[in-house]
Formats: structure tokens, sequence, C-alpha cells
């Protein structure tokens, strides 16, 4: 785990989402000062890495098992519900949002999950550091709709991320991706396949491990109908 000060400003590219949000809690800045920390892994910065050199996922956990990846876990009731679920499984989440990860870390100590890594910042990074086909199911919930036209670019279903993504799943991998906006699914549609993914399943029900989260139940209070996708690493 990493002993350096969280660094919430990557230099090397453009990021466009929040990094902050309301104030945040007494209680809140205890999890990052004294419980962030020790659930970060290493070597994932260009600060704390800046020659790229591949990670190995088992230090994340202590232990060699099947890595999943959460990529912006939101306010983390997915990831924690996964790490309580599958227990023989790591997973790590992706979030540049300090409040989410001030969330996610009281939901960590609340739920007593050890089987997470959790790092703060972009899920780019993560990426550049990982092997080949370390990740052997991958999460993209509910994320950033940039709903204007001009905006779409700055999606996570664009080839900027989704081919580094396409390298360090595993072949035969589960790509899940849930959203309420139809554009989002048709860029999804349109452009998971060409990074090298089949789709298995499109529903609107979601999967029966599926924990409902508050952006899905944001959703369904304004009368948004949720989609839910499923797509193989080939």
């Amino acid at each position: 785990m990493s002993d350096k000060p969280f660094d919430p400003h990557p230099t090397h590219r453009n990021f466009y989402g929040r990094r902050h949000g309301k104030t945040l809690r007494p209680s809140q800045k205890d999890y990052l000062a004294e419980d962030l920390g020790p659930l970060r892994p290493r070597g994932i910065t260009p600060a704390d890495n800046p020659d790229r050199t591949p990670i190995d996922p088992a230090e994340m956990f202590g232990r060699a098992c099947p890595v999943w990846l959460e990529i912006g876990f939101g306010g983390g009731e997915h990831m924690v519900h996964m790490a309580a679920t599958y227990p023989e499984i790591g997973i790590v989440g992706c979030e540049p949002f300090i409040n989410g990860v001030a969330m996610l870390v009281g939901k960590i100590k609340a739920a007593g999950v050890s089987n997470v890594s959790v790092h703060p910042g972009d899920a780019r990074d993560m990426m550049d550091v990982l092997p080949d086909g370390a990740i052997a199911r991958a999460f993209l919930n509910y994320p950033d709709p940039w709903p204007k036209t001009r905006h779409h670019r700055r999606r996570f279903v664009t080839p900027e991320h989704l081919l580094p993504l396409h390298r360090v799943m595993a072949a035969g991998a589960e790509f899940r991706v849930a959203t309420d906006i139809p554009s989002y699914v048709r860029q999804t549609l349109e452009e998971v396949p060409k990074a090298g993914f089949v789709l298995d399943s499109l529903r609107a029900e979601a999967w029966p491990d599926w924990p409902s989260t508050r952006y899905e139940q944001k959703a369904l209070r304004e009368g948004r109908c949720p989609t839910y996708l499923s797509f193989r690493r080939v």
C-alpha cells in the first residue's frame, strides 16, 4: 500500500469530471486521513510509478485471487456488496471523486470486508500498469452521462478507455455496464464490440447479484428506465 499522501490532481491527462463535492464531514475526513492509506495500491499514479512498470495484482490483496475492477464506484454500495458476496475474489475500485471515496471507505469499515483495494483517481492510471489479462470481471455502473453531444467523446465507452480495458481483461471475462441514458446505451452498443467484446445480454432487469444503488434509485424516481448490458472479452 502507498505511504505517499494522496494527490488528487494527476498532471499527465485531461480530466473532465468532478473531484470534489460538498464539504466532507469530520468522520469522512478521518476516513481519508486514517483509513484510506492501507487500502491504496502502490505504483498506480505516474508520480508513484513514472516508468509505468506493471504491478502484481496479488499485492493489492495479499494473495493470488481473481481480480475484479469497478470503474467509478460512486458511493461504493455496489463495490462493498460484491466484496461481501464474493469473499474469494479481490475487487479494486477507481474513483477520482473524493466524496465518493470517503463514502466508500466508511462502508468498507462498516461492512468489515478486507478483499478490497481503492485507487482514488483515474481508472486509466490503473489500466496503464495492470498486466495483460489481469481482470476477471469489470463494472461500469451509471457512469457520468455527459449528455451533450459534443461531450460524448468524454464518456468511458470510447477507444481511449475501451482498448486499455480490453488489454487488461482476461479472455472470456465479463464487462457489465449499467446506465439510464438511452444515448449511452447506443454508444455502448456501437463502441464496445469494436474494442474486442461481444454482447451477451441487454435487459431492463438487473443482474441477480445486483444491489440497488443511489443512482439507480434516482433514475427510477425521475422516470428513466435503466438498461443492463453484459459483454464478453474476446
